[in-house]
């Protein structure tokens, strides 16, 4: 799947090719393959998938959008099933081919049979079917009955050993627009050319919590569209789903990502698969937002996620969400605000909002903050600033002088940003107290703007020559 990078056209502007099929035949697995990477959670249990999920995938010179979706199955839309069915209807809205997936081992099916009527019905785009897990003598048979589905020949595919790639390459060659023509171009620009809100960095922001917090249906509100599946059932979200949107002509990416219970509950293997793609998720987000069931208040799982966001020195936001649910709100706002002061006292000052992702209400101003937020923890202090807080802040408190003999700080230098981490010099730091080291750090944090972000501080000791 080697292509050349300078051809590749911008993300908005490719096609888009969506994989449809049973559960359980490899879809999660051929989408991986595509996009070169283990995006998608893989098990052998059947309908692992649930909400659908993008990325940029390139099969030799063709790039294009792949979206892999749930497993399609009979069942009543009210159900479940029937909700992720019409998830996974909803794809094909805008798709530029089909890959209707069959698994070439288990022989084509009722199931096959009846959704490849369904495809050719309602579909209205090119199909092409793959026969996947036909490696071996085994999957013939099933390879010779999908000529039954009628959308010409299937191609022979292996997505777990990655047999196949230059046969699907031909059936959908004729149907992508080539990099070349006109098609790549954006709508009234140069081909190629991004736009303004493309060549703006975006916000990486990630929607955490326990489960049945409300964190898909505040991204479906914030999108204006049932884009996520949701329900009354605890634990839907299993991937950790990335979303491109715009917040008035300001690029996010919106993640969603599975409830997280406490370790201990965890015994399901998928769940497992589930809690550890969330944290993932975590690890290459910006800003986190840690939604809490305002009818449930805060519990000790929630300080648990936000410790574990800290601790990776990302910025976090506390979000009550179903605010218009909520009972005796001043004080259930006062009393979780008292109990994060005192249960994330490593950082001070973590902004506490309300909103209701059913309603819409504090949204806007969410948004709003997470943009201030990510600016904070992406700041760099000017180096005058930087000496006068520290000037100021020995003055007001100098270091102590353990047996008599005073430990110097000689200077101090911003060594990163995201998360701000900062460099103490001086002699005899080992023998620093941690309580004047957190004096340091929530001085430069009032001081320096840097309220409610993880700051690092690390102590260097000049080395003594003549030490044994």
């Amino acid at each position: 799947m080697d292509g050349s990078p300078a051809s590749l056209p911008p993300a908005a502007t490719r096609p888009r090719v969506v994989i449809l099929g049973r559960p359980n035949v490899g879809k999660s697995t051929l989408f991986n393959r595509l996009v070169g990477k283990r995006l998608a959670l893989v098990d052998d249990q059947p309908g692992v998938t649930r909400d659908r999920r993008e990325a940029e995938a390139q099969l030799f010179d063709l790039a294009f959008t792949i979206v892999d979706t749930a497993g399609l199955e009979e069942a009543e839309v009210e159900s479940l099933e029937g909700r992720m069915r019409l998830q996974s209807a909803a794809a094909l809205k805008g798709a530029d081919v089909a890959l209707f997936v069959v698994d070439a081992r288990a022989g084509l099916t009722e199931g096959d049979r009846h959704f490849g009527r369904w495809l050719r019905e309602e579909a209205g785009v090119p199909v092409v079917v793959v026969a996947n897990k036909a490696e071996g003598r085994a999957g013939e048979p099933g390879l010779y009955e999908a000529f039954e589905l009628g959308f010409g020949d299937p191609v022979p595919f292996s997505a777990e050993h990655g047999e196949g790639l230059a046969d699907l390459f031909e059936a959908l060659a004729p149907l992508l627009p080539a990099p070349g023509d006109g098609a790549w171009a954006d709508a009234g620009g140069r081909q190629g050319e991004p736009s303004p809100e493309e060549a703006a960095r975006p916000l990486e922001l990630a929607i955490v919590g326990r489960p049945n917090a409300g964190k898909s249906t505040l991204i479906n509100r914030l999108l204006g569209e049932n884009r996520l599946l949701t329900g009354p059932e605890a634990g839907i979200t299993r991937d950790s789903i990335r979303i491109p949107w715009v917040h008035r002509g300001r690029p996010v990416n919106l993640i969603d990502t599975a409830g997280q219970r406490r370790q201990a509950k965890v015994t399901d293997r998928l769940e497992r698969l589930a809690v550890r793609d969330a944290e993932r998720a975590v690890d290459f987000a910006e800003v986190v937002v840690l939604l809490l069931d305002a009818t449930r208040g805060l519990e000790a799982q929630d300080l648990r996620i936000a410790d574990r966001v800290l601790g990776e020195g990302r910025a976090l936001l506390v979000v009550l969400n179903k605010w218009d649910a909520a009972v005796d709100q001043s004080r259930l706002f006062n009393g979780v605000k008292a109990a994060l002061e005192e249960g994330l006292a490593q950082v001070k000052g973590v902004p506490l909002l309300t909103a209701s992702g059913l309603t819409g209400k504090g949204l806007d101003q969410l948004i709003d903050a997470a943009f201030a937020t990510r600016e904070r923890w992406s700041r760099r202090v000017p180096t005058a600033a930087l000496n006068r807080w520290f000037e100021g802040a020995l003055a007001r408190n100098p270091p102590p002088a353990p047996g008599g003999r005073r430990i110097k700080l000689r200077y101090i230098t911003q060594a990163r940003t995201r998360p701000p981490t900062f460099i103490l010099f001086g002699n005899r730091l080992e023998e620093l107290p941690q309580s004047y080291v957190r004096y340091l750090v929530n001085s430069l944090r009032a001081e320096l703007d840097l309220e409610g972000v993880p700051i690092r501080l690390n102590l260097r000791s000049r080395k003594n020559p003549y030490a044994p």
